[in-house]
């Protein structure tokens, strides 16, 4: 992934350490792994601690919510200027199968991209190539005062 020393934006000022990353980013072990705002697709990795897990061991599906979240919406922040940020409206998650510790790698795509509303889908894999959870978001295009 090359990047652009041109680029500006939420997204890319965190890339290029000109402002921290989020919080809950940090928390999730958020990974770049890559992204080409052109198709609207981004691939990260998070690294899913023990502290996710629920009683049985396996992450509880709220953490896999915020990994989903913090797929699709940066699939999108990418392609934005700088002044703008597009917030979730809505996810959409199903649980496919039982997360455990370790590394998770979420694909996101914008589905459909308007002026202002956009739609996207992604997943979340396991270290096995088994996709655990899948989600759809609409989120909605803002400038940011």
């Amino acid at each position: 992934m090359e990047m652009d020393a041109q680029r500006r934006g939420m997204f890319w000022d965190v890339l290029e350490g000109r402002v921290p990353p989020p919080p809950a980013a940090v928390l999730l072990g958020w990974e770049l792994v890559g992204v080409d705002p052109e198709q609207g697709t981004i691939e990260v990795a998070f690294e899913a601690g023990d502290q996710f897990a629920n009683p049985v061991g396996v992450i509880q599906g709220g953490f896999l919510a915020a990994m989903l979240d913090d797929t699709l919406g940066p699939a999108l922040v990418a392609t934005l200027p700088e002044n703008q940020f597009a917030p979730t409206l809505d996810l959409h998650v199903q649980f496919l199968r039982p997360a455990r510790p370790g590394r998770l790698l979420g694909r996101g795509r914008i589905v459909q991209r308007g002026r202002d509303v956009c739609f996207l889908a992604g997943e979340l894999i396991d270290p096995d190539g088994r996709t655990v959870a899948v989600a759809t978001t609409t989120a909605r295009i803002q400038t940011v005062r």
